[in-house]
């Protein structure tokens, strides 16, 4: 079973950054991709960022592109979400969880989800 813990976020103004971090353990192998997700008030949880497990490969969103950056440290069983030029629209909480699939979709079967850190961007 594969537990995650996030950390990180924040409250910051439009334009800051903050960067995620998510600690992995158990058993990853048959897991396509780490993702990123969020999830705002009133709205349903959203994939934001994938990475591949095999390759590394990123792949985003569209309203996050060129502004969030995924990234992983293997030795450390960490995955990281750096946020940059923040906007209030990315207020949400936010999860980590692994994917069989390489998709942004939200994974439906795994249960083990974190508590989820914060994300606060004021205008």
């Amino acid at each position: 079973q594969v537990h995650v813990v996030e950390s990180g976020g924040g409250s910051v103004q439009a334009g800051g950054s903050l960067r995620l971090s998510c600690v992995v353990s158990g058993d990853t192998a048959s897991y396509s991709s780490m993702g990123w997700y969020r999830q705002a008030p009133g709205k349903e949880r959203e994939g934001v960022a994938i990475i591949s497990s095999r390759n590394g490969t990123p792949y985003y969103r569209d309203s996050v592109k060129g502004r969030f950056t995924i990234s992983q440290d293997n030795a450390k069983n960490t995955v990281y979400l750096q946020m940059n030029s923040l906007k209030p629209e990315d207020t949400a909480m936010y999860y980590c969880a692994p994917n069989r699939w390489y998709t942004l979709n939200v994974p439906a079967g795994f249960t083990s989800w974190g508590q989820g850190t914060q994300v606060t961007v004021s205008s």
